[in-house]
């Protein structure tokens, strides 16, 4: 039964001839394919590798596994379905793991790094305070629209504030007492 290698952290100059003899030293290859861009036509950096035996397969991931090759460690591992999950690191012990030697301190047993900085909390605002109202006083508009008189087109109005900071034009010699 034929057995599927993915080799990862392939060099990106990498041809599919120089693969071929790496892998061919260690057995005969059924397959080789070298994944490349679509858009560039340049290797993607992982290759596909398929063994006839499994004891050729095995032996190329003892021997090939973090081996270099043209510079960069290979990552030599069995293939997987797409649609199949990861396989499990290694088990971890559930619970909190016992202090070491190179961590002496006696919070060593949780999982997460050093206790943060106590928060400081504002003082409650005093109730007078809260209940107090409106900083400055609210402004209502007087009734009715604001007035432009139609005076003269010469240029001789003046703006005037009215009652609650409204605006008004009145004509200059209406308010000139001279």
């Amino acid at each position: 039964m034929a057995v599927r290698l993915f080799v990862g952290n392939l060099p990106y100059d990498v041809t599919e001839a120089e693969l071929r003899a790496h892998f061919a030293a260690i057995g005969p290859l059924a397959s080789l394919s070298l994944a490349m861009d679509r858009d560039t036509g340049k290797p993607r950096g992982f290759a596909f590798v398929e063994f006839s035996a499994r004891t050729d397969a095995e032996d190329a991931m003892r021997r090939l596994h973090n081996h270099l090759f043209k510079g960069r460690p290979l990552a030599v591992n069995e293939a997987r379905a797409r649609d199949a999950p990861a396989p499990p690191s290694a088990p971890r012990p559930a619970g909190p793991r016992p202090p070491s030697a190179a961590d002496p301190s006696p919070e060593a047993g949780r999982d997460f790094g050093p206790d943060a900085a106590p928060r400081r909390r504002r003082p409650a605002k005093p109730a007078a305070h809260a209940e107090r109202g409106p900083k400055r006083p609210i402004y209502k508009r007087a009734p009715g629209s604001v007035r432009f008189s139609a005076g003269d087109e010469d240029g001789d109005e003046e703006e005037v504030h009215g009652a609650y900071g409204a605006r008004h034009r009145a004509d200059a010699d209406a308010h000139d007492p001279a």
